[in-house]
């Protein structure tokens, strides 16, 4: 099988034209469902890179999508979201089939309004964010009516009034799923405790290897890319489940670590501070003293 170029969307009337779907009613928003969208035609799967945000469910999905490094299926419904500019992969031996809506949205509809602004900063449009968005029922009901508005906003008579309306509704959407996604973290809680084990693991795993003296303190980026996570979506479950950030949790690992180390061994503290990773052990001293309010020394000292 070669090797495709990814293919670039760069409007909506683009995406419509290759799906073989009508012109759309309006060029900067459009709600498609995906028992009405074509595949592009390809020896098995293509990428796509377009210049608009993808909202979309998906249901009884008989392929896969990889979107950043995460294969997704979609045998129940999944919301997602897909950033302008991300790739998104299809993968499918025969005839693509699914059911579920594509909601489209031009960066060009929202200029000059607030929501060009914070739309980014929504953690699930983040490209590498790798846990989709299941739905009880309830809450697709919720999402679906949201959609259908904005449907239906843009079928009518368009006006000056239409595009704040259209805003309103997305922007609506934006709060829900994100309520949503906070349910998420408490209500999958197997799978988020599993992480938080899977965290610890990696973290003492860093400590007590030469990893630690070679590349010094772990950062937010390395124990989220070992999950398999975005580091936004890793401090936010953290966040939801322990209260702290994935910053603060290494801190409080660091010093629980430190801890031990000065209680149980004769080394000193600048060799403490460097066999946690520290390249100066200022830097050590003074993150242990905001912690725990006592120099490492001090807290040595307070066993003797």
């Amino acid at each position: 099988m070669k090797n495709l170029q990814p293919l670039r969307v760069t409007t909506i009337t683009e995406y419509h034209q290759i799906r073989e779907l009508p012109k759309p009613e309006h060029p900067l928003v459009s709600v498609i469902r995906f028992e009405d969208v074509k595949r592009v035609e390809c020896d098995n799967s293509r990428s796509f890179i377009h210049s608009f945000y993808c909202i979309a469910l998906k249901r009884n999905f008989n392929g896969k999508m990889k979107y950043g490094q995460q294969d997704y299926d979609f045998d129940e419904g999944i919301l997602f979201f897909i950033s302008p500019g991300q790739v998104l992969t299809i993968e499918a031996a025969g005839e693509l089939q699914h059911t579920g809506w594509l909601l489209l949205v031009h960066p060009d509809f929202l200029w000059n309004t607030p929501l060009a602004k914070t739309i980014k900063q929504y953690d699930f449009f983040s490209y590498a964010v790798h846990e989709a968005l299941h739905l009880s029922e309830k809450e697709e009901t919720v999402i679906k009516g949201i959609v259908q508005n904005i449907e239906q906003e843009y079928r009518s008579t368009i006006d000056e009034f239409s595009q704040p309306v259209i805003i309103a509704q997305l922007d609506l959407l934006l709060t829900y799923a994100e309520r949503f996604y906070r349910r998420q973290f408490i209500t999958r809680k197997i799978a988020n405790h599993q992480l938080l084990d899977r965290l610890e693991a990696v973290l003492t795993n860093y400590f007590t290897s030469d990893e630690v003296s070679e590349k010094g303190l772990p950062t937010v980026q390395f124990v989220a890319d070992a999950l398999n996570v975005s580091p936004n979506y890793l401090s936010a479950l953290l966040k939801v489940l322990t209260g702290q950030t994935t910053q603060q949790h290494i801190h409080d690992r660091v010093i629980s670590t430190a801890k031990e180390k000065l209680s149980t061994t004769d080394l000193t503290v600048s060799e403490i501070a460097y066999s946690l990773g520290f390249e100066h052990p200022q830097s050590f001293n003074n993150l242990f003293k905001n912690k725990t309010n006592f120099s490492p020394l001090a807290f040595r000292n307070s066993f003797n």
